[in-house]
């Protein structure tokens, strides 16, 4: 697959991986990685208001910026994990065709089970 071919998750994903290390006064991506993954949770819990907000407010360009900062800090938290996007797209494909309330109710009774 050619980089333009690439998927925009896929290279924002590797582009934020590649900021681990970096001095965090050249970088945002790299202070957010030396303020560590309680920071990083923070700004994707922000992310995530700030998104539902504008989605409350119906407000179409609010949307589609909150979701980007979303994503990018969702990216930046998968890489200080040490996920890569292809884990969850395996989850997300194991998960396809089994009912939503099907897979939340599993999700349920395997943490009864722990």
């Amino acid at each position: 697959m050619s980089e333009k071919e690439e998927m925009g998750l896929e290279r924002l994903y590797r582009l934020v991986a590649s900021r681990q290390g970096a001095d965090p006064g050249s970088s945002y991506t790299a202070s957010l990685y030396a303020r560590g993954a309680a920071k990083i949770a923070q700004k994707v819990g922000e992310e995530a208001v700030e998104l539902a907000i504008a989605a409350a407010l119906e407000d179409r360009d609010d949307i589609i910026s909150e979701s980007a900062d979303l994503l990018y800090h969702l990216a930046v938290l998968w890489a200080d994990a040490g996920i890569d996007p292809t884990e969850i797209y395996a989850k997300l494909a194991q998960r396809e065709g089994q009912s939503g309330l099907a897979e939340k109710a599993a999700r349920k009774s395997g943490e009864e089970e722990r």
